[in-house]
């Protein structure tokens, strides 16, 4: 199963959309936490909000994780150990105030288990892939983590 989110703040149509296309294409059920987001994909199975144990047992069950460049779904899939997917928001397409989601992929692309679709395009290609890398071990390369995002944010 794959776990799509786009967090708790704004709903996110071009993932979301996207998604509902590549689901007629894969072999493999999507669920998607899509938020306040009015419009209907009939090949997804909607979430529109999770309770914190809901979407942390969704998180347990999926084989990868698709989301927006957010910290919270970076750090939740690197403590469960599941690849990840992100797909950016960009503020051009009117779905963030500024371009910082783009900057977050850009430097944790070199992560293991993190994988960027660049482009919604680029989506079928990840999500097609049984062979993605999963996050490294916690220990010492999860506080490397974290400060690296700490510095990026302070900076």
């Amino acid at each position: 199963m794959i776990f799509a989110t786009v967090g708790t703040q704004l709903p996110y149509p071009r993932l979301i959309r996207a998604l509902d296309r590549l689901a007629t294409e894969i072999d493999e059920p999507i669920i998607a936490q899509t938020g306040p987001d009015p419009r209907p994909y009939p090949n997804l199975d909607l979430r529109l909000y999770l309770t914190p144990s809901a979407f942390r047992a969704l998180v347990s069950e999926a084989r990868l994780i698709v989301a927006h460049a957010g910290i919270g779904t970076i750090l939740t899939a690197r403590d469960f150990g599941k690849p990840l997917v992100l797909l950016p928001r960009r503020h051009a397409e009117g779905e963030h105030r500024n371009d910082h989601q783009m900057a977050t992929a850009r430097e944790v692309v070199r992560h293991p288990g993190i994988h960027v679709a660049w482009e919604a395009s680029d989506l079928a290609r990840l999500l097609t892939r049984r062979d993605l890398s999963l996050p490294g071990p916690g220990g010492t390369s999860r506080p490397q983590l974290v400060q690296r995002i700490r510095d990026f944010i302070d900076n």
